[in-house]
């Protein structure tokens, strides 16, 4: 997926956070750490750094959800973030994205903090990040 594509998919997917641009993502890929791997209707980008591995982002085209995309990406993820020699990994959700927080919660990953009003709404509102971690010496999802 170009830069392009990953901007469009993701403005259909999010508001909060606020979808990322085509420059943003180009940014993220030119980086050595960082890694896409994608399926026909999503994609995820994580970064390892340390042997430790960030999920980005994913995004799963509204129209093809609740099909198990998210559960492969994210499988996706962990063999690749794997092969990079990642130990660990952990990633932000939004406190109120309870569909998110449940599917990573079913593949394993388990709350390990929060960081307090980390997302801006677009009402200015502010929402909680929950940080969730994954040990990835157990075999892949």
């Amino acid at each position: 997926m170009t830069p392009a594509a990953l901007a469009t998919l993701h403005t259909r997917c999010f508001t909060t956070p606020r979808p990322w641009s085509e420059a943003e993502f180009a940014a993220l890929l030119a980086s050595p750490h960082v890694f896409l791997e994608t399926e026909s209707k999503g994609f995820v980008l994580g970064r390892v750094i340390a042997g430790e591995a960030e999920l980005l982002t994913i995004a799963v085209d509204p129209d093809a959800r609740r099909e198990g995309r998210a559960r492969a990406l994210l499988g996706q993820f962990v063999r690749a973030a794997q092969t990079r020699g990642a130990e660990r990994a952990f990633l932000e959700v939004a406190e109120d994205n309870t569909a998110a927080r449940a599917a990573y919660r079913s593949a394993g990953w388990q709350e390990s903090g929060r960081r307090k009003g980390y997302y801006r709404m677009p009402d200015g509102n502010r929402v909680d990040a929950i940080v969730l971690t994954l040990a990835l010496s157990a075999p892949p999802i």
